[in-house]
């Protein structure tokens, strides 16, 4: 069974259980920044989820998500997400409003869908 995803302004698209967000949407063709490869060591990868549950936030989740000023209780690092239900959510950074960045960053690993996601060492 998939789930479906939504971003806001754009097509929704199916996702298998425990996929990591980020590569999800990515794959979907959506320019989401992902500076760091999806290690929760930046924020450029944030959504803000409107519908569904994400789950727990990872320790470096939490960690990380402290230093954004304006965030809301809703402010989710996709890279530290499985998509283990539907989500509608908005992607906060994209490359098309940052062309200067040159690329969206390195690509994140995928990750086995039966652990949880923490960064690498």
């Amino acid at each position: 069974m998939t789930h479906t995803v939504q971003v806001e302004g754009e097509e929704r698209f199916d996702v298998e259980p425990g996929r990591r967000l980020v590569l999800a949407i990515e794959d979907a063709g959506i320019d989401i920044l992902h500076r760091c490869g999806g290690n929760a060591r930046c924020t450029t990868c944030r959504v803000e989820v409107l519908e569904g549950d994400c789950g727990p936030m990872t320790e470096a989740e939490t960690t990380r998500l402290e230093t954004v000023s304006e965030r809301l209780d809703t402010t989710r690092l996709s890279c530290q997400v499985q998509v283990n239900a539907d989500l509608t959510v908005v992607v906060k950074n994209r490359l098309h409003r940052m062309p200067e960045l040159g690329d969206s960053g390195p690509r994140p690993i995928e990750w086995p869908s039966d652990r949880s996601l923490p960064p690498e060492s």
